[in-house]
């Protein structure tokens, strides 16, 4: 007896009617294998929302990087971002207008939360429902900012304090964020880069971070991490370094210079689009409700390797002299690296804020 998927009975039974197609075949270079889409204007994400007509989400962004770039062995992590947060939006005939990435907390045992998202700057693009293709370009950043509940961290509150008396950009929210340039890979002058079809190729991917059953197309994305963007006020370029390696220390150097940050992007099947919700929640995360109050439907995964070992922060290792036995590197140790670079950066400010936190540090 021939059996039907899930993914299948779901296509079936739940696509809406009004899909005209057409828009992928308006052009011979938007064709795979290589589309070209420089003919497309790539207007700001958020412009052309009163042109979706329907949409596909991504119910499951699963990401992955390399933990210890470089090394024989660069420890690979995955991990799936905060879910039904991003979407794709498009015409009745196919045409891309607007792209929602995703968000993610990363804890830090001395500063508390801190949220990354992939933020897009502007897309073009087709969708075609009839194969369960796409394409798109995109220009993203990183932003990475403080959650609210950042501040009931003493040594947060502290800092962010100091940075409001003195009417500095303190990455206390989203619109104020730490801000990390991308690229395409191997080209740092090029900003924008392709949502390709199809899962990203060039290293397995684990089982638990496939969807084949349940998703009803996967398109992926392979990003260049670049440098941190330039306030113009020293002393926040300073900090903003700062949170930067904190975050890398946490997240297994997710945004360090040069890493290559990849997603496969799992869809659900097609849906209308109501506008008026679409940039409801589109502004919902744009100015961020942030990690404290979760995702739409719960939080992302934790960071895995490719054998489902949970990633640990700290990776280096110490040896014991006579027994030569690894001993995993502990939150206590993880917090002496923080509090050295924390020290580091207080030589920077003045103030009774520098003192408070010095004086909670000493009692640590």
């Amino acid at each position: 007896m021939e059996t039907t998927s899930k993914a299948e009975k779901s296509t079936s039974e739940n696509i809406p009617a009004g899909w005209i197609g057409g828009f992928a075949a308006s052009n011979p270079a938007f064709a795979y294998p290589n589309p070209d889409l420089t003919s497309l204007p790539m207007p700001d994400n958020m412009l052309n929302i009163d042109k979706l007509q329907r949409q596909q989400a991504v119910k499951w962004p699963e990401f992955s990087w390399e933990t210890q770039k470089g090394q024989p062995d660069p420890k690979r992590c995955y991990q799936m971002f905060a879910p039904d947060i991003s979407r794709i939006g498009y015409t009745d005939t196919g045409k891309v207008y607007s792209i929602i990435c995703p968000q993610q907390g990363i804890s830090s045992p001395t500063l508390g939360t801190l949220n990354v998202e992939v933020t897009v700057t502007g897309t073009r693009g087709w969708v075609n429902e009839d194969n369960k293709e796409l394409a798109a370009d995109m220009g993203v950043v990183g932003k990475i900012w403080f959650s609210p509940g950042a501040k009931q961290n003493f040594i947060v509150k502290q800092l962010w304090d100091h940075f409001e008396k003195s009417y500095l950009p303190f990455p206390s929210k989203k619109s104020q964020a730490i801000v990390v340039f991308t690229s395409i890979v191997g080209n740092p002058e090029q900003p924008i880069f392709p949502l390709s079809k199809g899962q990203s190729t060039g290293f397995p991917i684990p089982d638990f971070a496939k969807h084949e059953e349940e998703a009803w197309t996967v398109g992926n994305l392979n990003v260049q991490i670049g440098a941190i963007k330039k306030t113009g006020y020293p002393v926040v370029d300073e900090f903003n370094k700062f949170i930067m390696d904190i975050f890398n220390l946490g997240s297994g150097n997710m945004l360090q210079k040069d890493n290559i940050l990849t997603w496969n992007v799992w869809f659900t099947p097609p849906e209308l689009v109501d506008q008026d919700e679409w940039a409801s929640h589109a502004r919902k995360w744009r100015e961020s409700i942030d990690a404290d109050h979760g995702s739409p439907e719960g939080p992302g995964t934790k960071a895995r390797y490719y054998d489902g070992t949970p990633f640990k922060v700290g990776v280096n290792t110490l040896k014991k002299d006579v027994e030569n036995e690894v001993i995993k590197v502990t939150e206590e140790i993880i917090k002496k690296e923080e509090h050295s670079k924390l020290f580091n950066f207080l030589e920077n400010i003045e103030g009774e804020e520098k003192d408070k936190i010095l004086n909670s540090l000493k009692k640590m």
